[in-house]
């Protein structure tokens, strides 16, 4: 660093900070333990926070080892008051005469019961003794170990003053360290954290200046303002790069957002909200949109169906019942010629998962046929769809219709139009298409990744959907999808992302509006 750059950190430093890089220029490295001897700082906290900060600056490092660490269990205890089973067996083999029999061994006073196999375990081990016969006697290196010492004698020696690290007891006798490692009934052992503190070479700059203990203000109060302390009084200065954790405070899941966002367009194009169940009957679903009873759409593979019918509310008009029987078998009074056939109010009784939101504007145009109107709706729709990065079985469309006298399919696409601009598409087009229940039908797309990506489908409805209801006037719909929309605003591949519980997608996914 240079002279500006080590006085503008100068600058920075608390006292606390101070007294840290003071005792590290005498030592150079230290723990902080000893820090808190070294220094004016009475609390180990003081010096830890102290010393998290200069880290933080680049003028120290904080190092962090693991020492381990052993102390005597009971039983290694018995073994340093009463000597280990395998040195009592030594002294009686040596008494004998460096023989004598294997029951003779295993049932001497001096060893008690739970001793007798490990002594003999360890004297075999260390090859200190053979067996032949029923008869235990020493080798020349037992012998030896009669008159000397067993190699965990040390270390046991050692432990018995008290807690002793690894690396000590290593420098004491590796060979019986190793021993004594094989024999966890013996010790205890924990991993002990040691901590310390060293300059950088940009903290040995700074810390070669004189650095003055001062009285500082590090937080002004409404008091020292009010007094004028603060005319005379050095304040310390902050270093608005030093590092921070980010902050992750609540706020409204991305599709969440999105759906809100969508909600205040349509509002404020002047649109009224709808709502409704999700069980309804066919009739509503299928059989009022001039969908025919056995289109591919309306089979087991392809709709969540109930056991049983839910309830019959969605027929209880009679009156359009049998208009929406007689469009199906021959039209009605559309100049239609329907599907011909039987139609099945059976069939029309089956209560399903609704397939799309437009259950939902049929009701409302049943209800309530008189134009001008403009609703919208953002609700979850179930298909039986394989689940994979563009399906799923439950998701969202966006359902909206216009009702008025001289609504046209020019009215339509600007309205499509303004949506998706008011979502931030510069490039959306429509193409012709082909749905049962509007005539003309379209398709709406956007650009996305330099292609186009279609939305959602759309059109007038046909008069054998209307003129049931008791509507004259042009319908204008659309159904567009929430996902699909979703994953272009945020940049997804998977639709599946959309619902997984990836925490730190959702910590670092922006709120958009």
């Amino acid at each position: 660093m240079d002279e500006d750059e080590i006085a503008d950190v100068v600058e920075t430093l608390t006292n606390e900070e101070k007294h840290v890089l003071d005792a590290l220029r005498e030592t150079g490295e230290i723990q902080p333990e000893d820090l808190v001897a070294e220094t004016e700082l009475d609390e180990l906290v003081e010096v830890m926070n102290a010393s998290s900060w200069l880290e933080s600056k680049g003028l120290v490092r904080q190092d962090e080892n693991v020492r381990r660490m052993f102390r005597l269990t009971d039983e290694g205890r018995h073994c340093v008051a009463n000597e280990l089973p395998e040195r009592r067996a030594l002294r009686v083999l040596s008494e004998a005469g460096g023989e004598c029999p294997m029951q003779t061994l295993t049932t001497h006073e001096t060893l008690e019961e739970h001793e007798r196999g490990v002594a003999i375990g360890q004297l075999k081990s260390k090859h200190l003794v053979e067996i032949d016969q029923g008869t235990i006697r020493l080798t020349e290196a037992g012998e030896d170990a009669a008159d000397g010492q067993l190699p965990e004698e040390p270390i046991l020696a050692r432990l018995a003053e008290g807690e002793a690290s690894e690396e000590e007891l290593r420098g004491i006798e590796e060979d019986g360290f190793e021993h004594f490692a094989t024999r966890p009934d013996l010790f205890n052992k924990r991993d002990e954290a040691i901590r310390s503190v060293r300059l950088t070479s940009e903290g040995s700059q700074v810390a070669a200046r004189d650095l003055a203990i001062t009285e500082q203000i590090t937080q002004l109060t409404p008091e020292i303002l009010q007094s004028g302390a603060w005319k005379d009084a050095d304040i310390r200065s902050y270093d608005v790069k030093a590092f921070a954790s980010a902050e992750h405070p609540g706020k409204r899941h991305p599709m969440r957002d999105i759906i809100e966002k969508i909600r205040r367009i349509y509002l404020d194009m002047g649109f009224h909200e709808l709502g409704g169940h999700y069980a309804r009957s066919a009739f509503c679903n299928l059989d009022a949109l001039f969908i025919p009873q056995d289109h591919p759409a309306r089979e087991m593979q392809d709709t969540f169906y109930l056991a049983d019918p839910h309830d019959e509310t969605d027929l209880n008009d009679p009156e359009v019942v049998e208009k929406v029987e007689a469009v199906h078998e021959a039209g009605g009074d559309t100049g239609s010629k329907g599907w011909g056939g039987d139609w099945s109010r059976e069939e029309a009784r089956r209560t399903l998962l609704r397939t799309h939101t437009t259950v939902d504007t049929i009701t409302r145009l049943a209800q309530n046929p008189e134009a001008p109107q403009r609703v919208f709706e953002i609700g979850r729709v179930f298909r039986k769809e394989k689940i994979d990065a563009t399906h799923l079985p439950e998701f969202h469309q966006v359902e909206g219709i216009v009702v008025e006298e001289d609504a046209s399919l020019d009215m339509l696409v600007g309205l499509l139009e303004t949506f998706y601009e008011k979502m931030g598409f510069d490039d959306v087009r429509v193409r012709p298409a082909y749905f049962p229940y509007t005539e003309p039908s379209l398709e709406v797309e956007v650009v996305y990744n330099d292609e186009w990506l279609e939305m959602g489908g759309a059109g007038i409805f046909r008069p054998e959907v209307t003129e049931p209801l008791g509507v004259d006037v042009p319908v204008l719909a659309w159904g567009l999808g929430l996902e699909r929309l979703a994953m272009v605003v945020l940049g997804l591949d998977d639709i599946r992302d959309l619902y997984m519980s990836d925490v730190e997608w959702l910590r670092e996914e922006p709120m958009r509006w």
